[in-house]
């Protein structure tokens, strides 16, 4: 079977591009077809709502952030059985780590996939005309082949946004009712996660019955087109830890790019997880430890008196054995962290750092990294590309021996990021693929 694709995205966040992705996700697997997805650029969150809905893993795909041989690779694992793959956009359509440079624009173009634009006209009417208008004939090589409606106020706003589109010559595929049943709860770092979210079957059934019903589904099929994959060297995005690595996977530890995961099984290496959260202590036999990003600040207090999960961290450590620890997993490495409440939950103690979030702020953006100080990562001065967005500060941390020096892709400033102490390190950068 030849994957046939597409690209879902939006004028801007929050037009519920996400909610009308996942109810079409889910119609088309309720209707027997097999479906692939992936997700633009550095999200953890998103693809867990799309495996929700078609019981497929779903991948993403950062044309910034991944060498063309991950990229090609990753979007082949995602079109292997499928018959109709579906992308999901970040942010704006145009919106990239710098102006449009790795935009989801970029990625529609550089994969010749048609773009169906989400817009969202529950404050506006015939303006929309005017809007999709620019989206259409913005860049010659990203193809806006159709347009689905959402936060429809009713017959006569549907009949004013068709007028409004018929000069343009684009498709208008649907009209989405406002309604809320086609609404998921939020918190600081976008949607409360899947597995948090109370009865998702259910909101995935009626969202996947409410779009099926006003979403012209043939026509989407007719847009999509054969999805031509180039070969792809499925090399480790980042250097395997070990032969058996224990990583912790629950909701404080959720953030993982499964591209990461797939890479070191590539590499023959074996993956063993565990749940924290859940009591759990290191499996047995493992000679490393990866602790991805998530939130432990809202679990510091159950993290913190797991204190098998802790010793063994210190007893590997001890045996100088590589720990290591992305965002929140770098959190939990450190002397503490405090959490919103501002009380103090001691943490591992094996890299110099506390962490609060009694004064939140955000840091987000793509991220240029170099190995400062070697280690398990790599040599001094391998490369990686990779993202940072947490709302943690730093109470105190020694940098003496940073693991990484980072730059930011908006502005080039540079800055000692993280730590490495014997075989421990951390940073509260997310590794998306080795330069």
């Amino acid at each position: 079977m030849t994957a046939r694709g597409l690209i879902i995205a939006a004028p801007s966040s929050g037009c519920g591009k996400t909610v009308v992705t996942l109810a079409l996700l889910r119609h088309l697997s309720d209707s027997g077809l097999p479906v692939g997805s992936f997700k633009v650029g550095p999200d953890y969150i998103d693809p867990a709502f799309h495996a929700a809905a078609t019981g497929q893993p779903c991948r993403n795909l950062d044309p910034w952030g991944m060498r063309p041989q991950t990229l090609n690779a990753t979007l082949d694992l995602v079109a292997q059985g499928a018959g109709l793959v579906i992308g999901e956009g970040v942010m704006g359509l145009f919106d990239g780590a710098v102006g449009e440079a790795g935009s989801t624009a970029d990625l529609a173009a550089g994969l010749g996939l048609p773009v169906v634009l989400v817009v969202d006209v529950g404050a506006q009417a015939a303006s929309a005309g005017a809007l999709v208008r620019g989206f259409v004939n913005h860049r010659a090589d990203v193809r806006v082949m159709g347009i689905i409606f959402n936060r429809v106020g009713g017959a006569a706003h549907a009949e004013t946004l068709r007028e409004a589109c018929r000069p343009l010559g684009v498709p208008v595929l649907g009209m989405v009712p406002w309604t809320d049943d086609l609404t998921l709860p939020e918190r600081h770092l976008g949607l409360v996660q899947a597995v948090e979210t109370g009865d998702l079957e259910t909101f995935l059934a009626s969202a996947a019955e409410i779009v099926g019903r006003h979403v012209d589904i043939g026509e989407l099929h007719r847009l999509a087109v054969p999805v031509a994959v180039a070969d792809g060297i499925n090399a480790p995005p980042i250097a395997p830890l070990g032969q058996r690595t224990a990583v912790a996977r629950d909701a404080a530890f959720a953030f993982i790019y499964d591209h990461v995961l797939e890479g070191w099984r590539n590499a023959g290496c074996e993956i063993l997880t565990f749940s924290p959260l859940a009591g759990e202590s290191v499996p047995d036999g493992a000679d490393a430890v990866y602790l991805p990003g998530g939130y432990p600040e809202l679990h510091a207090g159950v993290i913190a008196v797991n204190q098998a999960f802790l010793d063994d961290l210190r007893d590997i450590a001890a045996r100088q054995l590589p720990i290591y620890g992305e965002c929140g997993g770098y959190m939990v490495l450190g002397e503490a962290l405090i959490d919103a409440a501002g009380v103090r939950h001691p943490m591992a103690g094996l890299l110099p750092v506390v962490t609060s979030f009694a004064e939140r702020r955000m840091h987000i953006g793509y991220r240029m990294l170099t190995v400062a100080t070697e280690s398990p990562l790599g040599s001094h001065a391998t490369a990686f590309r990779g993202h940072e967005f947490h709302f943690a500060g730093i109470v105190t941390e020694d940098t003496s021996a940073p693991l990484f020096q980072a730059s930011d892709v908006r502005d080039g400033n540079e800055a000692p990021m993280g730590c490495v102490r014997g075989s421990v390190m951390g940073s509260f950068a997310h590794l998306i693929d080795r330069a």
